[in-house]
């Protein structure tokens, strides 16, 4: 029922969901830059893998040089040699 109000909020206003909703946003430039939006937490950090915990599930990012470049309470940003991203869901819609 919730959900049938926010689509629509969301085609009055032309809001993204990530907008209004806990569900990640997950932006990849090129194999070297990727940025989640709507973000827990850290939950291991390595310069080969790094995992994050999100609303919905665990983000995987494999890699080589990976480094943690910005983080805020909304976003973080992960530079290095990025070859493989893991979406892990762990609950259900």
């Amino acid at each position: 029922m919730k959900k049938k109000n926010f689509r629509k909020i969301d085609d009055l206003l032309e809001m993204p969901k990530e907008v209004y909703s806990n569900e990640p946003k997950i932006v990849i430039s090129g194999f070297d830059n990727l940025v989640i939006e709507n973000y827990k937490g850290i939950l291991e950090y390595e310069e080969y893998y790094v995992r994050i915990n999100t609303h919905i599930g665990i983000i995987g990012i494999n890699g080589f040089d990976l480094k943690l470049e910005k983080m805020t309470g909304d976003d973080i940003r992960i530079l290095g040699k990025i070859e493989r991203v893991d979406i892990e869901r762990t609950i259900d819609d």
